[in-house]
C-alpha cells in the first residue's frame, strides 16, 4: 500500500546557476556521475546523437558524437557505477512507436566511446496507437538501480487521470520485454503532472521525479516497486517545461529546463535539505 503523500511545509524557491547555450535549447534529459565534476545533456528529437559534456556552470565543455546511436527521441540520461551512461531514445508522444531503445555509451572518459543498444517493448501495449483515452506509453524519464532500468510514463491520455506507470526492463543487451510494475497518481493537472525526467542518487535510496513545477522524492523504498515507500512532494513555485534532473549530492539536485519563446532555458540548483 503506498504511503500518504505529504508536502514539504518550508518552500525554497530554485537557484538559477546559468543561462543554457543554444546548442542544447531542446535539452531534455541530465545525468552526473557521483562525485564526478561534469554534467552530461542531451537533446531530444530533430537533433543529432550528441552527448554534451557541461561544467558545473552549465557552459559547454565538449559535445560528444555517439557512434551507432540515432537520435528518434532521446529523452533522458542515467549512469550506472562503472562510468557508463545510459541513453533513453524512448519519447513516443503519438503512443505508436515500435523501437523503443536504451544506449549503453561506455568510454565517455577516456577516447573510445563504444555503443550497444538495449529494444524493448511494454508488456501491455497491444496497439500502436491505442485509443486516445489509453495513451499512457509516451516515456520520458527513467533510472538505473540494480542492474535494470525504472521506467515512468509521460500521460497523454486524452482524459488525464494524472497517472505515471511503472515500467522495469532488465539492462541487458539485446530485445527485452518492459514488465509493468506499478502506478502512481501524480496530480489532476494535465499541465503540471505530466513526468518528464528522474534522478536516483549515488546510494541508491532517493529517487527524484520532476515535473514542470514540482519535484517527487521517493525514499524508504524496497523491491520494485519504488513507489511503495514514502512520497513527498515538493513545489518548486517555479513553472517551466522543466526536462532534466540529476543528483549534485545527497542533498542538492541539478534541474534544466527548454528555451521556449523568449524565454531561455537555464540550468537551476535545487537544495533538499
Amino acid at each position: 500500500m503506498l504511503s500518504p503523500c505529504c508536502q514539504r511545509g518550508q518552500q525554497k524557491d530554485l537557484k538559477i546557476i546559468s543561462q543554457l547555450s543554444d546548442s542544447i535549447k531542446e535539452i531534455s534529459g541530465i545525468t552526473m556521475f557521483p562525485k564526478g565534476s561534469f554534467i552530461y545533456a542531451i537533446n531530444d528529437s530533430g537533433n543529432s546523437n550528441t552527448l554534451f559534456r557541461l561544467n558545473q556552470h552549465g557552459k559547454i565543455v565538449e559535445a560528444l558524437q555517439i557512434p551507432n546511436a540515432a537520435n528518434v527521441d532521446w529523452e533522458d540520461l542515467t549512469y550506472d557505477h562503472k562510468k557508463t551512461i545510459y541513453i533513453g531514445d524512448f519519447g513516443n508522444n503519438a503512443n505508436d512507436r515500435r523501437d523503443l531503445a536504451i544506449y549503453k555509451v561506455s568510454g565517455i572518459t577516456s577516447e573510445r566511446i563504444e555503443t550497444s543498444k538495449i529494444e524493448f517493448t511494454l508488456e501491455d501495449q497491444k496497439k500502436f496507437p491505442p485509443g486516445k483515452k489509453k495513451r499512457n506509453f509516451d516515456i520520458e524519464a527513467f533510472i538505473y538501480h540494480n542492474e535494470s532500468f525504472y521506467l515512468f510514463t509521460k500521460n497523454r491520455g486524452s482524459k488525464f487521470n494524472g497517472i505515471t506507470k511503472l515500467y522495469m526492463v532488465s539492462a541487458q543487451p539485446g530485445k527485452q520485454i518492459a514488465r509493468l510494475i506499478s502506478s502512481y497518481k501524480i496530480g489532476n493537472d494535465a499541465k503540471d503532472c505530466f513526468i518528464s525526467g528522474a534522478a536516483i542518487n549515488a546510494k541508491g535510496d532517493k529517487i527524484a521525479l520532476l515535473t514542470y513545477n514540482k519535484i517527487f522524492l521517493l525514499t524508504n523504498f524496497n523491491g520494485d516497486n519504488v513507489f511503495n515507500g514514502n512520497i513527498e512532494k515538493i513545489k518548486l513555485n517555479h513553472f517551466s517545461q522543466k526536462e532534466g534532473i540529476c543528483f549534485k549530492n545527497d542533498s542538492t539536485l541539478f534541474i534544466v529546463d527548454e528555451k521556449r519563446n523568449k524565454k531561455s532555458g537555464n540550468l537551476y540548483e535545487y537544495l533538499l535539505k
